[in-house]
């Protein structure tokens, strides 16, 4: 699966002078010892040099993309230990080129070099090189140019460059973006977007108020607010050999070119056995579809940026069969600009976008150059087969009806998600001005608020099955015209279903694209729906975590954004 160590040297000259000083040492030391070791090191060089003849195609490619470095700038270890290398695990190397394939050459303490994958190199810590004999020290002193550039190492080692060096993804394919920054937290998650934002003074709230005449959230406009429907997505390339499909999904998010502006959100795609290439959203299945399949979103952004749009990430959730190792993968991205030159809005239709390579932040990057390798013609009949070839995103912008308005206009003023689950939002959303701007003494009041809804709706979305859990328990009464009655519905399937589940030993915590855990948490929401946590009877009683005070409270400056 990897391609073999060539040990080489940096130049012609290079190698003359080393030679000058292999025979300057073999006349002064008369020892069998070194003598077999440099008949040793000829023999090597000499297989390596036969090597080389036999493999001329593949020492140009090295030699035309490698970058040489005159002093080596950055230092890195060992985290691996690799069959084929001659280096060991925790060994300090100095990096002396750089291979856009992944594979760097690099130089240990005795000299010798070799090519080596970067995704088996890390930046050292400071205790290893205070860790390091004298003579290494004094070596890595020697070989930089500034002992500060120790610290100026590439920080990011990405396994995507070892699969497209094995040729197992198009050259397109990147680590995904969106999912990085899923990762780092909370920031781009709904749960975040879904709390109260505080004014500049942080003694009011900037974008949650309540009518005193009808007792509702108040209702406010934001510069985008509407549907869009995901329909397909077509000519898709899947990775190759030796790396299994685990998910493929598209993550969308309000874009204005530079950064996101809204949470993340996640739709699961779903494709035949027989073209694979093609994906397809909101499938038809018995009774109700779940929200990660849903492809009936809504954006909602009140960001004033010119260059304003929808980022779509088309990715894949893998695994490697030969060492089991999970990633997230971009096959592509596209982009919808939603206002022209004019800052007018651009108009509700079907969309047809071209997926390209790459990062959103890099540009005329091709998913696949093999598709597009070989195409001379400029004539009408050549430019359609080949556009035919190309992937695409297909999708539409809608007006959102009256009532869809309605409740868009209740909520958040940024915010993506499905369109299925906005009546739940509004009723929490609904909650939250209830408790906030009524119940309170104050609004200077900070103390904890005792409210488990509030204190853990947040949780749940999150997690797309317990939201749909939530969804079909209450759907019964979402379009009952009582407000307070709606609301009393709204708290007592929560607290009889859902919150239980949250804390219950039972259930597993969620994984991403891990089928085996998502079984069991169905298994367990559907069990639960059919025998509550309140009718359990004493000589079963449900197994819950251990007890936290966060799982009723409500903390207002910790929670608001």
């Amino acid at each position: 699966e990897r391609p073999s160590a060539h040990f080489f040297p940096r130049s012609s000259q290079a190698q003359e002078d080393e030679e000058e000083e292999d025979s300057e040492e073999d006349s002064e030391e008369d020892s069998e010892e070194d003598s077999e070791e440099d008949s040793e090191e000829e023999e090597s060089e000499e297989e390596s040099v036969e090597d080389e003849e036999e493999d001329d195609d593949e020492e140009d490619v090295v030699t035309k993309t490698m970058e040489q470095i005159p002093e080596s700038d950055y230092i890195l270890t060992v985290c691996h230990n690799v069959m084929c290398l001659p280096f060991q695990m925790g060994e300090v190397l100095a990096i002396l080129s750089k291979n856009e394939d992944g594979w760097w050459l690099a130089q240990d303490s005795k000299g010798s070099k070799g090519l080596v994958p970067k995704t088996y190199l890390k930046v050292p810590s400071v205790e290893q090189f205070f860790d390091v004999d004298c003579c290494h020290s004094n070596y890595i002193k020697n070989i930089c140019s500034n002992w500060d550039c120790v610290m100026r190492a590439i920080t990011e080692i990405d396994a995507t460059d070892v699969l497209s060096a094995m040729g197992a993804i198009p050259a397109g394919f990147r680590s995904s973006t969106l999912s990085k920054l899923l990762d780092e937290g909370i920031t781009y998650r709904a749960s975040h977007y879904i709390q109260p934002e505080l004014s500049q003074s942080k003694l009011s709230f900037k974008d949650l108020f309540r009518d005193p005449d009808t007792g509702k959230v108040r209702q406010r406009t934001a510069r985008t607010s509407l549907t869009l429907t995901l329909w397909s997505c077509k000519s898709i390339p899947t990775p190759g050999v030796g790396v299994q499909v685990l998910s493929r999904h598209i993550r969308l998010c309000a874009f204005d070119g530079t950064q996101v502006l809204s949470n993340i959100h996640t739709i699961r795609a779903t494709c035949n056995a027989n073209n694979v290439k093609t994906w397809s959203f909101s499938p038809r299945m018995t009774g109700n579809l779940p929200s990660l399949l849903d492809g009936d979103c809504f954006l909602r952004c009140n960001s004033d940026a010119p260059e304003l749009g929808i980022l779509f990430e088309l990715g894949v959730t893998y695994i490697r069969n030969s060492t089991g190792e999970r990633g997230d993968l971009s096959c592509g991205w596209a982009f919808l600009k939603l206002f022209d030159t004019n800052g007018a809005p651009v108009p509700h239709r079907t969309y047809e976008l071209l997926v390209h390579g790459g990062t959103p932040y890099e540009k005329d990057v091709e998913v696949d150059p093999s598709l597009t390798r070989g195409a001379t013609g400029t004539g009408m009949f050549q430019q359609m087969m080949l556009s035919r070839k190309l992937p695409k995103l297909f999708l539409k912008l809608k007006s959102p009806n009256v009532r869809t308005r309605s409740q868009l206009s209740a909520l958040p003023d940024t915010l993506v998600g499905s369109l299925s689950s906005i009546h739940l939002l509004v009723l929490h959303r609904q909650l939250l001005a209830d408790i906030l701007l009524m119940d309170r003494a104050t609004m200077q009041n900070a103390d904890l608020i005792c409210s488990p809804l509030l204190a853990t709706f947040p949780e749940i979305m999150d997690q797309s099955d317990l939201l749909d859990a939530l969804r079909v328990n209450s759907v019964a009464g979402s379009r009952l015209r009582d407000l307070p009655l709606l609301k009393k519905k709204f708290v007592r399937v929560y607290m009889d279903n859902i919150y239980p589940l949250l804390y219950s030993a039972d259930l597993p915590p969620p994984r991403w694209a891990d089928e085996m855990v998502e079984n069991q948490r169905a298994r367990v929401i559907f069990n639960s729906s059919l025998e509550p946590f309140h009718t359990h009877t004493p000589d079963s009683p449900p197994r819950h975590q251990a007890f936290d005070i966060s799982q009723l409270t409500y903390d207002l400056l910790c929670m608001a954004q």
